[in-house]
């Protein structure tokens, strides 16, 4: 089974404005993969992108990418993402890289969140993912 068979995107269920480069509802069936807060640390453990939403966000999906492959699942399987800033003006920049790897036709369910900081100053922001498998593959 696809993973357009097993997940069903409801942009706007009645009387729920649409939402823009996310969806209210996705549901569907398989294995749920839980992701913890990424950040912007490359694989020694330091930080990419000092003052730099652009290039933290690409390290941060890149995290997520690899993450998610470790469980068996892409970014096709992801039905939430949950996005921890340092400052809401980061957004577009965040949301660019998300988009390099994010099928925007069918976003997952999103909440983005600014906290005052994150465990170390340099970082700008941590996302979390949520994700659905195939049963079959477990």
């Amino acid at each position: 089974m696809t993973t357009s068979e097993r997940l069903t995107h409801i942009p706007a269920p009645e009387g729920v404005r649409p939402g823009k480069g996310y969806t209210n509802v996705v549901t569907g069936t398989g294995r749920l993969v839980a992701i913890s807060g990424q950040v912007a640390f490359d694989e020694h453990g330091d930080v990419v992108g000092k003052d730099d939403p652009g290039a933290q966000a690409r390290q941060v999906f890149g995290n997520l990418s690899r993450c998610l492959a470790a469980a068996g699942a892409t970014f096709d399987d992801v039905i939430k993402l949950t996005y921890f800033v340092t400052d809401i003006a980061h957004l577009p920049q965040i949301r660019a890289a998300r988009d390099e790897v994010v099928d925007m036709s069918r976003p997952p369910a999103s909440s983005a969140v600014q906290v005052a900081a994150l465990f170390m100053p340099e970082l700008l922001l941590e996302v979390e993912a949520f994700a659905l498998v195939d049963e079959a593959g477990a």
